[in-house]
């Protein structure tokens, strides 16, 4: 009902950028926060950073400072800026969205994840 397409993932090296885009579509009235996941090989899903519709925002004390997450309500998409990567960022990142359906159900969305890889 809700789908999730991300792009912007690839290889950079360390101290490099790259911006990762998801954009939500489908029978969507509203959405209350979107956010960025991440999974590194061996390890556990975590979270990177959400926006709400207010527009506060969380950060992972590890990506504070270097890590900017934006949305563009109008067109239900979410952004994560990453600038001075390092290595231990390489992973693949997941975006996540929570709202309401048009049928006024909740629901909880993932996409199916883009590969950041940086090299050092």
């Amino acid at each position: 009902q809700v789908q999730l397409v991300e792009s912007g993932g690839g290889l950079v090296q360390a101290g490099g950028s790259l911006r990762l885009s998801c954009a939500a579509s489908g029978v969507i009235f509203s959405i209350n926060a979107m956010g960025w996941y991440r999974q590194a090989p061996g390890k556990q899903r975590e979270l990177v950073a959400v926006i709400r519709s207010g527009g506060s925002t969380n950060y992972a004390d590890s990506v504070k400072g270097r890590f900017t997450i934006s949305r563009d309500n109008a067109k239900n998409t979410v952004y994560l800026q990453m600038n001075s990567l390092k290595p231990e960022d390489t992973a693949v990142y997941y975006c996540n969205a929570e709202g309401v359906t048009t049928l006024l159900r909740t629901f909880i969305d993932w996409g199916q994840g883009t590969q950041v890889t940086v090299s050092s």
